[in-house]
Parts: C-alpha cells; sequence; structure tokens
C-alpha cells in the first residue's frame, strides 16, 4: 500500500477530505521522525512502537578492492509490532486464538 492509497482509504472510511488527511498523515510522519532524530521511541499502544536501535561497529570487505572497512557505529529506525498486532498478522486478519 502505498501513502495515496492509505490517503484514500482513511478519506472513504472516515468521510474526511482527502486533503486533511493527507496534512494529518504528513504531520503524523514528521512527529515520529522528529521523536526518533531526538532518539525518544514512540509507543502506538495495540499497533507497536518506533524505535532507535544502535547498530555495532563491524569490520566489512570491499569486494572489488579485497580490502577490509571498518562500518562505525550508527543508529538505525526500527518498528517493532505489538503482540496483538503480530499475532493478527500471523493468523490472516484473524484475532489470536479465533482462527
Amino acid at each position: 500500500m502505498t501513502k495515496a492509497e492509505l490517503i484514500n482509504e482513511i478519506a472513504k472510511k472516515t468521510g474526511v477530505e482527502r486533503i486533511s488527511v493527507l496534512k494529518t498523515v504528513e504531520a503524523f510522519m514528521e512527529s515520529v521522525s522528529n521523536a526518533l532524530v531526538r532518539n525518544e521511541s514512540v509507543y502506538l499502544r495495540g499497533f507497536g512502537s518506533f524505535v532507535v536501535r544502535t547498530r555495532a561497529e563491524k569490520v566489512a570487505r570491499n569486494i572489488s578492492k579485497d580490502l577490509p572497512i571498518v562500518i562505525p557505529a550508527h543508529n538505525v529506525p526500527s518498528f517493532k509490532p505489538s503482540k496483538m498486532l503480530a499475532g493478527k498478522v500471523k493468523n490472516g486478519g484473524q484475532p489470536q486464538g479465533k482462527r
């Protein structure tokens, strides 16, 4: 699903104009991005968490020159689904235990 498809679906389900939904979705994405830049997590109960994970420094290999290179430690954004969401996806959209 693309951002445009998501906006169309939300607009259809809520009856809110597409432009308002677009502004809301973009504000949500900007707020989550800004929180992650500040190294803060965003918790959405029943859905999941947007968190920042630190990748450790590691040695890799440049295969074209056959030389080792060091990849420094760095932060990456990550999403961890809630147990409810993970169970729903696992069971094809059905709540856990109702299949």
